[in-house]
């Protein structure tokens, strides 16, 4: 008989390993972000955050899981326009046409809305104050003060803090006193870069820092599509050279390895794709449907884009306003809102691209007819714009203040605009 060891354990044994199994797990702890010194993190939104605690951090500052890079926007709603009582009284009601199936079938008496949907770049940001969870103040870099009232999930959401010594922190809005913004190190802590590369359109072509499927733009982020053979093919977007529409439902992938696939299946390869966002210097904001959208050449510039230096602090809308043969000359209020260099024209090209262009990069707007525009840009470029309020006979009209603040104020309704020339 072959004697077997025991397997009873003796009571402080059995009692060590019984506390050991039922206690608590160990807190994780997050290991930190690898740094990638071939990586220019100055496009990051960088800044202090001050609590109603009386706690500050400071680092690469995230709006609730999405906004991170200075192009980003801030959205929300001015609930009142500043400029608004510049209207004569009388002139704050309009007739506007009724149509049904674009046949102008009578008119209607409506008062012209005192209430706008805006944005701002976070690097033409010098300061955010919450007031409520559904009200903020902007302090712009050149002194304006915005304050706006919902409309957006930007206001009311946690800020995320990745304190060098603290770090990763999330602080609930209603904490939030203040956040003051400014420029990033060059080499924080990162794990991918942010996508950058030349795209061609049914309208030309377009280059700057890239937004894909209005979702992947980091190198580290998926593109997926199924391959002919039904296999699925998850791709970093770092190992892409180019994507190209195949067809209405596929696209041509070629990876820089020289791997090619024609992938579908997925809304990253096919017409249920949101739209190609293209950051392009000359022009603003470019999105682009899946129908004008031809080709996308990736770069290999490794850089998380342009740092908040490179956003100038906005100056007053200034120019002259060609009406009815007259010509005024001051600071202009486009639309009855957008007062400042730093804000935002949009509009839409009849190829299924839209674009929003910041008035520091307007030249000339000429209505061409009732619901378009023509927007030279100071890059030479022209652009035939409908389809918003901003360049289309809803368009509130302009004011023109001369002689300063104070002065005398000239109300233009859109109908007597002839040309509109701005001064840079």
């Amino acid at each position: 008989m072959i004697a077997r060891p025991s397997t009873s354990l003796s009571a402080p044994i059995a009692a060590a390993l019984l506390l050991a199994l039922c206690a608590p797990a160990a807190a994780q702890v997050e290991a930190p972000l690898e740094t990638h010194p071939e990586i220019d993190t100055r496009g990051l939104i960088y800044g202090k955050v001050l609590t109603t605690r009386g706690e500050t951090y400071e680092g690469r500052l995230r709006w609730d899981g999405e906004e991170s890079f200075w192009g980003d926007f801030f959205n929300g709603t001015k609930d009142e326009l500043p400029f608004f009582d510049r209207i004569p009284d009388e002139q704050q009601r309009r007739s506007r046409p009724i149509r049904v199936f674009g046949i102008t079938v009578g008119s209607r008496w409506e008062r012209i809305s005192d209430r706008r949907s805006t944005m701002a770049r976070f690097g033409d940001v010098a300061a955010i104050e919450p007031r409520r969870s559904d009200n903020v103040v902007l302090h712009m870099k050149g002194g304006d003060r915005i304050e706006l009232d919902g409309g957006s999930n930007d206001i009311g959401a946690d800020v995320e803090i990745w304190d060098r010594q603290r770090g990763e922190v999330t602080v609930p809005w209603h904490r939030v006193e203040r956040i003051e913004l400014g420029p990033a190190p060059s080499d924080l802590p990162v794990e991918a870069y942010r996508l950058k590369g030349k795209v061609t359109s049914t309208a030309g072509t377009f280059e700057g820092f890239i937004e894909w499927d209005n979702d992947e733009r980091l190198s580290d982020e998926i593109l997926d599509g199924d391959d002919p053979d039904g296999k699925r093919h998850k791709i970093p977007m770092g190992d892409i050279r180019l994507i190209e529409r195949h067809s209405r439902s596929s696209a041509r992938v070629v990876m820089k390895d020289g791997t090619e696939l024609v992938l579908d299946d997925t809304n990253d390869v096919d017409a249920g794709n949101r739209g190609i966002v293209i950051e392009d210097p000359r022009y603003g904001r470019v999105e682009l449907s899946w129908s004008a959208f031809v080709r996308l050449e990736l770069s290999d510039e490794r850089s998380c884009g342009p740092p908040y230096q490179d956003f100038e602090p906005g100056t007053h809308l200034r120019g002259t306003v060609t009406t009815r043969g007259k010509q005024l000359r001051g600071r202009l209020v486009y639309d009855v809102d957008e007062s400042e260099t730093w804000e935002f024209l949009n509009g839409e090209h009849d190829d299924g691209i839209e674009f929003d262009v910041p008035f520091a990069l307007i030249r000339s707007i000429t209505p061409i007819r009732d619901a378009a525009s023509r927007v030279e840009l100071i890059s030479g470029a022209s652009l035939e714009l409908s389809g918003t309020t901003d360049v289309g006979g809803d368009n509130a009209g302009v004011l023109v203040i001369a002689g300063g603040e104070a002065g005398t104020t000239t109300y233009v309704p859109w109908d007597d605009v002839d040309r509109i020339d701005f001064e840079h």
